[in-house]
Parts: structure tokens; sequence; C-alpha cells
């Protein structure tokens, strides 16, 4: 189970309650007729945790004015609080590097005070930070924290490090029997003292205990009990997390996906992303237990996002199994090979980590016989003791060169291993790039089998979207405009374009001058093309307008689009030898032309073909004729907007 730093929520939810009994307004009007001295910062601190409940972003503005203030008229209590409210926003944002910073310099700021109560919370706050990247370096925090909080009888805090140093040993297997001691201790304390979040914290972390053992109804007990004592507090998503966890290992897959998904709408509102990652886990598990692969897809990606950027490696190794094993059932084995090469990196890290400590305990646990030797010696007689001491060196001389032979042996092996994953890894590295390469000029599919089978077979579409741009008056502009002007501007609009079409899963084919050509339900077929295309062209509608509005700003032209769609049968393909290009042929895309100069700016024009997939769902304004060599009068129409929808979304829908 994933364990937060319960310490550092507790203060944050204490402060949002303490804030709400004044109102940023009141407070802002104060302020402003305050002289510059202490209370004026202390003023500026409350003000920025008013903002907990609304803007991080004000939140961060009003400290780090606390924090300048502070420092320009040297009041150190001051600065110590402003630098701890600026880690704590970074932190529930999202940006750990810049929480450390902050809680570094508040710290210093403590320390330089000799204030313990704030040194032990800083501490621990760090501690919080670095378990998911750094467990070595949060144990050494938790430990100093802890023995500050000893010394001054803080009994909330050392129940708060007991639980984090419990969740620490949980996730080691020499040290696990260790963790349901913590967790006792901060029972013990938290129910001694009524401190209800730390006794919710202690109950969900037993409750995973049992969880790993199978013992669902015990599990679901105690986390029952963490969720009734978390009420009103922000790991409040934990507990329901783990309840859901708890569910789907029982195979009741209702009552597990309702409670990820109130995990993950309870985390949103305080936007704790590691709540939410661990939530979109969740809610991914069970989607791959529905045979719902697509879904389980875009969730495990959307969790791996999350857990990247806060770097919590526990929530990236889950994301990554769980990409890999869905691109594999998806049978898209290219993606499903990068994430397990990702997953073996990630565990290539970690392992050496765990390395790395194991040496560690054993030179420990060498000194530590060491001396007990040596003060065994110390109690015997003269005579004995020569005699044993002669022996102890004998064994001490043949022990250390065994020792240095087996460190040599195994830095040998182990340094011929670290090269052969160095070198598997770089040719991995250049394998992906060239597959990359390629898939930047073809469609995935077309790319892999050109890669599997040296060339790509021609194929027949009976239904493919084909939409058409085109400036307006594009000579005329090319006239008044420098060439690399030009190019610049029309760039820039075919990048926003390339943005749009792949967002709304579309295929671009090719640019022609100032015409942009893309297609729908290719190479994949996909039965909402049409909606897809008609979304895509709005977006490039709207993207133009702003685009326009800031080049009236400046005193420039606006530039003029007409956008054609029509929905047929194409032929496509790959032409040439040694500039690969995919493009389409059909009367299909000639059409689509059409539509496109028979159109108006701004507006999209459609033909019969396509008003009869669209009807249903757009409102669309019949305009008219146009003539087709070959085809014929076809009706034209153009797409006003979306027709007024009736009826609720799911909340699965909405969580997904």
């Amino acid at each position: 189970m994933s364990k937060f730093l319960c310490s550092c929520w507790a203060l944050l939810m204490a402060l949002i309650s303490f804030a709400q009994n004044q109102t940023a307004d009141s407070l802002l009007k104060a302020i402003q007729g305050m002289q510059e001295d202490s209370l004026k910062v202390d003023a500026l601190i409350q003000l920025s945790r008013n903002y907990y409940n609304d803007s991080w972003d004000n939140a961060i503005r009003y400290a780090n004015e606390a924090k300048d203030l502070a420092a320009r008229i040297g009041y150190k209590k001051g600065e110590a609080l402003a630098f701890k409210g600026i880690g704590i926003a970074y932190y529930v944002m999202g940006q750990p590097v810049s929480a450390i910073g902050a809680w570094e310099e508040s710290l210093k700021a403590f320390r330089s005070l000799n204030d313990k109560s704030g040194i032990a919370n800083i501490l621990g706050n760090l501690g919080g930070v670095y378990e998911r990247s750094d467990e070595a370096k949060a144990m050494e925090y938790y430990l100093q924290s802890l023995s500050v909080a000893e010394e001054i009888g803080d009994n909330y805090r050392i129940a708060t490090m007991m639980l984090n140093l419990g969740a620490l040993y949980d996730k080691k297997s020499a040290t696990a029997a260790k963790a349901m001691d913590a967790y006792r201790n901060a029972i013990a304390i938290a129910t001694a003292h009524n401190y209800p979040d730390a006794l919710g914290m202690a109950t969900g972390n037993i409750g995973d205990l049992f969880l790993k053992k199978g013992e669902i109804d015990s599990a679901l007990h105690y986390f029952k009990l963490a969720e009734l004592n978390l009420q009103g507090n922000g790991n409040l998503p934990l507990a329901l997390n783990n309840i859901g966890r708890a569910y789907l290992q029982a195979k009741n897959i209702p009552e597990a996906t309702t409670y990820h998904q109130r995990a993950y709408q309870e985390a949103s509102r305080s936007n704790n992303k590691l709540y939410m990652t661990q939530a979109l886990l969740g809610l991914a598990d069970i989607e791959v237990q529905k045979g719902e692969n697509g879904l389980a897809l875009k969730t495990y990606l959307e969790a791996e996002q999350l857990a990247t950027e806060l770097k919590a490696n526990d929530e990236l190794n889950k994301s990554y199994e769980g990409l890999s094993a869905t691109y594999s059932r998806l049978r898209d084995y290219s993606h499903a090979y990068q994430y397990q090469v990702k997953l073996t990196d990630l565990k290539q890290k970690i392992y050496n980590k765990e390395a790395d400590d194991k040496i560690k305990d054993l030179q420990f646990e060498f000194d530590l016989q060491k001396k007990e030797t040596e003060i065994n010696l110390l109690s015997r007689d003269k005579a004995l003791q020569d005699v044993e001491i002669r022996r102890q060196r004998f064994a001490k001389n043949a022990l250390t060169a065994g020792l240095i032979g087996i460190i040599a042996i195994v830095f040998i092996l182990y340094r011929g291993y670290r090269n052969k994953v160095r070198t598997n890894q770089l040719l991995d590295k250049q394998k992906i790039e060239i597959e990359h390469l390629l898939l930047n000029i073809l469609p995935e599919e077309v790319a892999h089998e050109l890669q599997t089978e040296g060339s790509a077979t021609p194929k027949n579409f009976e239904q493919v979207s084909v939409l058409f741009t085109d400036f307006k008056g594009f000579t005329k502009m090319a006239d008044v405009l420098s060439p690399q002007e030009l190019v610049a501007e029309l760039n820039e609009c075919f990048m926003a374009f390339d943005e749009i079409i792949e967002k709304h899963h579309l295929e671009k084919i090719k640019t022609i001058g100032d015409s942009y050509m893309c297609a729908g339900g290719i190479p994949v077929p996909d039965s909402n093309h049409a909606t897809h295309i008609i979304e895509a062209s709005f977006d490039i509608i709207r993207y133009l307008e702003q685009w326009n509005s800031r080049r009236i700003e400046k005193g420039l032209q606006p530039w003029e689009l007409r956008i054609g769609i029509h929905v047929g049968p194409v032929v496509a393909g790959v032409v040439g030898k040694k500039k690969y290009a995919y493009d389409i042929w059909g009367s299909t895309v000639n059409i689509a032309s059409r539509m496109e100069s028979a159109g108006e700016p701004g507006k999209v024009n459609i033909s019969s073909s396509m008003f009869e997939l669209v009807r249903d769902q757009y409102e669309c304004r019949y305009r008219g004729k146009i003539y087709a060599k070959n085809i014929g009068e076809i009706d034209m129409y153009f797409v006003d907007g979306v027709k007024a929808q009736t009826g609720e979304i799911p909340l699965a829908m909405t969580a997904s």
C-alpha cells in the first residue's frame, strides 16, 4: 500500500480550518494599511493559508511576499513559516523538487531559532516527499524528526513518525514484522491523545497488512475504521482506495468501482495527485477485470503521467506493468515491449539501491560483532587474553583476505553484468529511436508492416472521411509578405492543425501549398470517424479565430480558411522508395476538394453523404448543389453546431 505523509496533511487541514475564519477580502484590506513589520508578515502568511481552499498560485504568491518582507526586517520565525507554506503548496501541486527547496530553507530558519517543534515538523515533511524516490533518505529524515519529537514530548509528531516508519518497514520483507509493531504504537498514542487522523492512518495501514496475507474480511474491517476516522481529512481518499482494492480482490467489481471513483473525486477536490494516481490504477485494474482493455489503456496512461510528475516509483512501477500487459492483450507488441523495457530499467534502479542497503547492513553487523569480541577479550585474564588476541588476529586476517577476495570477484562479475545491461539498453534505445522516426512519417500499422514484411500492401476502405482546408486569398498574401514570414506563419498554423487532428484520432495525409489534407477511419477503421473529423473542423476554426484576433491586435491582416469534408471509399497505400509517403486516392478525395473550394471562410461545408452520417448529432443547413465531374450534382450543407443533448452522463464515464 502507498502511504502518505499524514502529519503534513493534518497540518494542512488544520491550516485550512483556521484560515476559514477570515475571508481573503478582509485580510487584503487590512494588509493594505499595515506597516512593514512582523504583524504584516503574519497577516500575509494567514492570507496565503486562506487560499489553500481556492488557489495554490495565490497561496504561493502571498507566502513569497511574507518571506521577502520577513527577510527585510529580520523576522526569522515569519521567514520559516512562509517557506513552510510555500513547500506545502508545491507538494500538493505535485512539484516535489520545489517543495524540497522551500522546506530546506524553512529548516535552516527553524534551526537558527532552535525551534524544535518546527524542526521536527519540517524533517517529517522532507521524509514524506522522499519516501517514493529515496527510501534511505526518507528513513533518515523520519528518524531525525522522531528523535526531536521525543526530546520535546510532541506526542502527535511521535505518532505520525511511527506511522511513516511503519510504511517504510512494510516495503521490505526483512523488516515487515516491525511494521505491525510501529502501527500499534501509533494507535496507542493516537487513542490516548485523541488524534483521529493518525488513528485513521494506522488502522488503514494494518488493514493493508491483512490484505497482503489474503485476509480480506479483516482488511475491510480496518479499512472502514480508517474511513470513519479520516472523514473531513485530506487522507480520506487513501482509505477509499484501500477499500476499493479489497473489494476488487474479493471479485466485488461494483463496490470496488464505487470506492475508487469516490477516492478520485475526493483527491481531485484538493488536487492531490498521488491519491488521484492510486485511484486511476485501481480503476484501470477493474477495467482489465471487465475485459475493457481500451479503457484500461487510457486510464493506465493517465496514471503513468501523474506518477512520472511525482517521481513516485511504486505507482510508476504499477503503471508500467499495467501498460505492458494491456498493450500485449491489444496485440500492440511494439508498445508492450517499450513499457517492459521501462519496467525493467525501473526495477534495476530499485534493485541497485536495495543491494547498497544490504551491503550497509552487513557492514554494520560485522562492525558490531567485532566490538563485542573486543569487549569479551578485555574481561579475561591476561594470559588467556594474549592467546585469544593472537587467535583473533589470525582469524581477522583470514576473514579480511577472504572478504577482499569475495569483494573482488563480486566486483568483476557486477561490472561485467552492468556493461552487458548498458549495451542492451543502448541497442534498445537506438531501435526505439529508429521506430519513432518511421512513425513520424507513416501510420503505425503501415510502419509495422514495412518493418516486418519489407513492403506495405495498398488497401481498400469502404468508408473514410476526407477533409481539405485552404486559405482564401493566399496568393495575394504571398505578394505582400516576405518568403520567411509567409512560411513561418503557414508553419505555425499547420503545426496547430497537426495537434488538433492527433487529438481527434485522424491521420494527416499531406500539405499542398496552403492546403491541408487529413482523413478519418484509416489506416485503422473507426466507427466514429465522422464525428471526430467534424469536431476537428470546429477546433481548427476556433484556433484560427484566436490566431486572427492576435493578428488584428498587431494591425495585421487576418487569414480566412475554408473547410470541406466528404465521406466515401478510398484506396490507401505507400508510394515512393527512398522517401516514403502515405497517400489516398479515389473520387472521394476529389469531391472533398470540391466541398472545400465551394465553401465559405469560417464554415464547415459537407457533402450529402457526410450529412447522412452526422444529421442526428449536428445542426446542418442546406445550401444548394454543386456539380462534380463524373459524379453529377451533389447536395451541400453547412455544419452550424452540435445539437442540444438530453439525459445525464453516467458516473463511470465521467470518472474514466
